[in-house]
């Protein structure tokens, strides 16, 4: 087995492992389950280790180098509007060929999936022309910010109240697996070619803005559709008996994941032959490379979608309804919290984040700090996913606050982790969330009577909240050890005529 690959399998497998054995502890001591929804279960955690490991290393060899090629390549032209154009088109095409996505408009079927897409992927590609020149221009990120959300809290005031979680959701699934790796490549080429002292703080943002355009897009579509006629329809468990039910289980599915991801992935291959094709930017060997790449991508996909969507998502559902009708609906906000500081750890784009973030900050910033922050943002988010179920908490009264709070902060932390951190949130946000964390809550809301448009959606737009306090939070905590560090005395040199050694005292 190719060395790298069996690493990205083995962190992979340490990622989901916490999850898989919270999910097995809960049915044995408090949920208990039938034994083919459990081995239903295991074999989809297998797949997912797989597919997730696979995929990393195609992200790596393939999808990085292409969004970091593209981003060098757009910094060429000195036409703003030739910039913008190309950045719309490629930010439409990759949000297209998201799967999250495909996940989200199956959930909100008063609008056809085909107009939901296409609203979110234009306002993906508007908004990633916008981030782009941004980092050209130079335009200060938190400023930005400040005025799109400002925006978008004016705005959230005057559309359906259901239809509001769906719209703060959309923003997370857009900037998932495919999308996430292309972009914050694209970031980086983008910056190298700056060169100036905020040009790695700048490399980041673009997960962010990306991210603000499918909610604004999705709020003007609901001024046009009636939410109340959407309908939830949760995953439902397989029936299996023996090991080859489960076996037939997934041969049966797994032909739709192997279609869904081809077209998926179509249109940036497809891109990357035009751009090889203009720029003749990459020799033979970074093509091959590319390609096998993009065949890691396809193959690790597959296993990872087919996996979730058929072990993953119906035991959450059934979790979610067991806990509510046990008795105890109170001990799901803090079993939510385990399963949010852990599950978080299992998205495949959040290790390509972290890495990001290592590699731009030489290490400043550690890829395993932020996992922990994030898993801390992400525990504390479905904890208040199911308070709100529980209590009927209005989801704006903890978005709202939410942001104002985050956006106060960056103006306070240093620059790289503003980007970073409006990034995290999008990243946080992935398949594993819409695909377990929702069914959880829409499991959990159905038992109890609540309204799934307004109690249940929302955790994604949750999870992607809080990581923007958590990582902020971390730095500040950064920032005040580099104050402290500053202001410690510095060491006096005395160099000795008659030696060549150095001696060092420290003043007093």
């Amino acid at each position: 087995m190719n060395q790298t690959l069996k690493l990205k399998i083995m962190e992979s497998l340490s990622a989901v492992l916490p999850i898989t054995g919270i999910v097995l502890m809960l049915s044995i001591f408090l949920v208990p389950l039938e034994i083919g929804a459990v081995v239903m279960f295991f074999v989809g955690a297998i797949m997912l280790i797989l597919g997730m490991g696979t995929f990393q290393l195609g992200a790596e060899m393939a999808m990085s180098p292409i969004g970091e090629g593209i981003g060098v390549g757009l910094t060429k032209s000195k036409s703003v509007i030739v910039v913008a154009l190309i950045s719309l088109i490629m930010g439409v095409l990759i949000t297209v060929a998201e799967p999250d996505l495909q996940v989200l408009s199956n959930q909100v079927p008063a609008i056809p999936n085909m107009v939901i897409i296409l609203t979110v992927a234009i306002g993906v590609g508007i908004f990633l022309a916008l981030a782009v020149i941004r980092i050209m221009k130079k335009i200060d990120l938190s400023n930005l910010l400040m005025v799109l959300y400002a925006i978008l809290i004016v705005f959230s005031f005057f559309i359906p109240k259901e239809f509001l979680a769906v719209a703060f959701d959309s923003g997370g699934v857009t900037t998932g697996p495919i999308t996430v790796p292309f972009i914050m490549a694209m970031g980086v080429g983008i910056s190298l070619i700056r060169g100036d002292k905020n040009a790695a703080s700048d490399s980041f943002g673009l997960v962010a803005l990306s991210s603000v355009g499918p909610i604004l897009a999705v709020m003007l579509l609901g001024c046009f559709y009636t939410p109340k006629e959407t309908a939830y329809s949760a995953a439902e468990m397989i029936n299996v008996i023996t090991m080859r039910d489960v076996a037939r289980a997934f041969a049966f599915e797994i032909p739709h994941y192997i279609k869904e991801v081809a077209i998926s992935l179509f249109p940036i291959f497809a891109m990357f032959v035009i751009f090889q094709i203009i720029s003749k930017r990459y020799h033979r060997r970074q093509r091959l490379r590319i390609i096998v790449g993009f065949l890691y991508t396809y193959i690790g996909l597959v296993l990872f979608l087919c996996g979730v969507n058929v072990g993953f998502a119906p035991v959450g559902t059934l979790l979610g309804s067991a806990l509510a009708v046990s008795g105890t609906k109170w001990v799901l906000v803090p079993i939510g919290m385990l399963i949010g500081y852990f599950i978080v750890k299992a998205e495949p784009a959040i290790q390509i984040l972290n890495r990001q973030v290592q590699s731009v900050t030489d290490g400043a910033i550690s890829a395993s700090s932020m996992n922990h922050a994030l898993s801390i943002g992400v525990a504390v988010s479905v904890g208040l996913a199911m308070l709100r179920i529980l209590t009927g908490i209005p989801i704006e009264y903890i978005l709202i606050p939410g942001y104002v709070m985050a956006l106060i902060m960056s103006k306070f932390v240093p620059k790289i982790f503003v980007g970073i951190a409006f990034d995290s949130g999008g990243v946080a946000s992935g398949p594993i969330t819409s695909t377990f964390l929702l069914p959880l809550c829409i499991g959990t809301c159905e038992v109890l009577g609540g309204n799934i448009m307004t109690d249940a959606f929302g955790v994604v737009a949750l999870v992607a909240l809080t990581p923007l306090i958590a990582i902020q939070i971390m730095g500040l905590c950064y920032k005040f050890k580099l104050n402290k560090a500053s202001k410690m005395p510095a060491p006096v040199c005395f160099v000795c005529a008659d030696s060549d050694d150095i001696i060092e005292l420290e003043e007093g």
